[in-house]
């Protein structure tokens, strides 16, 4: 996979002049491909990062660049789903699907716009659908039917917030399995917000863990040492799943806070580790080297 796909470097932003920061010197690597998702407590800026890297929001610092471009205004290079759905009530699922199909290549004709949508629609499961209005849908429905937007335009960069927030854990599940086979197929890099510990180790190859705002940054990139095969049914049987699930939960719990007080107390901002849970120190610190981030004594 190529590195650096998208580059953030001393990423920090601030609502009122004079004000601390939400978050400051935020700054890390994805790589072409790969799936990260971000947990931390509100306030710490996770959805400001997000909307950055979208270009719907301004920092007050650092650069972002993505495939080799600074990463200044919204772009179809850049695909967002949101927590709420976003589609228009009056078109039907193929129509919401196809409107976003033409702002990418405005000179198809309609049929091959349609085509184009149709293979979408059908990868997240709702052939048969296309004719029905967001208000014949189930909550699930509305949601993968942004996700086929979203993945029509065939952006480079796909990022969610909480997309699968206000569903049902069934409903959840069966969203998550979609989107996992529409990202092996296509290798798509994703930028995706979770307060969902399980969800967050079922998805992603990296997890970005946040210390609590403000002056919050990335503590720790947990990386997911369990194998890309894993699935919802599979992964609790793994005992490297409950050693990432206590590490995470303990930063969230425990660390975030402890990294909070110190701050507060006149302490420098963290190091950002990397860190892979089950591994001795010395994997550590090999893993945090290979990946140019620092390793902070353990």
């Amino acid at each position: 996979m190529d590195k650096n796909f998208l580059s953030v470097e001393g990423l920090s932003k601030r609502y009122a002049a004079g004000g601390p920061p939400v978050f400051e010197q935020v700054s890390f690597g994805i790589e072409r491909g790969e799936f990260v998702c971000v947990i931390g407590h509100s306030g710490c800026g996770k959805t400001t990062i997000l909307n950055v890297l979208a270009g719907l929001e301004a920092a007050s610092g650092g650069v972002v660049i993505m495939d080799q471009r600074e990463v200044r205004g919204p772009s179809l290079d850049r695909g967002v789903v949101f927590q709420s759905h976003a589609l228009m009530p009056w078109f039907s699922v193929l129509g919401n699907v196809v409107f976003a199909v033409r702002s990418r290549w405005p000179e198809w004709p309609r049929a091959k716009a349609e085509e184009h949508a149709r293979r979408f629609i059908e990868m997240v499961g709702l052939k048969g659908a296309e004719h029905k209005k967001p208000s014949e849908l189930s909550g699930g429905m509305k949601q993968r039917v942004g996700i086929a937007r979203a993945f029509s335009i065939e952006p480079k960069m796909l990022l969610m917030d909480e997309p699968f927030g206000a569903l049902d854990a069934l409903t959840r599940g069966v969203v998550q399995d979609e989107l996992l086979k529409i990202c092996a197929a296509t290798r798509q890099t994703v930028f995706m917000i979770t307060h969902d510990v399980d969800e967050a180790i079922l998805l992603a190859d990296k997890i970005f863990l946040m210390s609590n705002g403000p002056h919050a940054s990335i503590a720790e990139v947990v990386v997911n040492t369990m194998p890309k095969t894993r699935t919802r049914e599979s992964m609790h049987h793994d005992p490297q799943f409950y050693r990432i699930r206590n590490h995470l939960v303990d930063f969230l719990v425990h660390r975030s806070r402890q990294i909070q007080a110190a701050q507060a107390a006149g302490g420098a901002a963290p190091v950002t580790r990397v860190v892979r849970p089950g591994l001795d120190n010395e994997a550590q610190q090999a893993s945090a080297q290979d990946s140019g981030f620092s390793q902070a004594a353990a």
